[in-house]
């Protein structure tokens, strides 16, 4: 495919270094610089846990415990839901 493209002053001087180095056309050079950056993995970002202050402290070192209180809650909220409001 043939077409105009603007490039980074960057990418030209690696494209003219490979070029110069390898003594190849500035196409190949260019094609060659764009398999390689296909080929590398996409960096990632390291996951990062972000945790809000909800106002309730919660121990969950007893996991029976957690589950209790969250059928509780969700009890507490169906009870709520089909309640006259006042």
């Amino acid at each position: 495919m043939r077409t105009t493209v603007t490039l980074a002053d960057d990418v030209v001087a690696a494209v003219e270094e490979l070029r110069r180095s390898e003594g190849i056309g500035m196409s190949e050079a260019l094609n060659r610089l764009a398999r390689e950056g296909l080929a590398r993995p996409a960096a990632s970002k390291p996951y990062v846990h972000k945790s809000y202050d909800m106002g309730q402290k919660i121990d969950v070192t007893n996991i029976g415990e957690v589950l209790g209180m969250l059928d509780e809650l969700e009890m507490r909220d169906r009870v709520d839901e089909h309640s006259p409001q006042g």
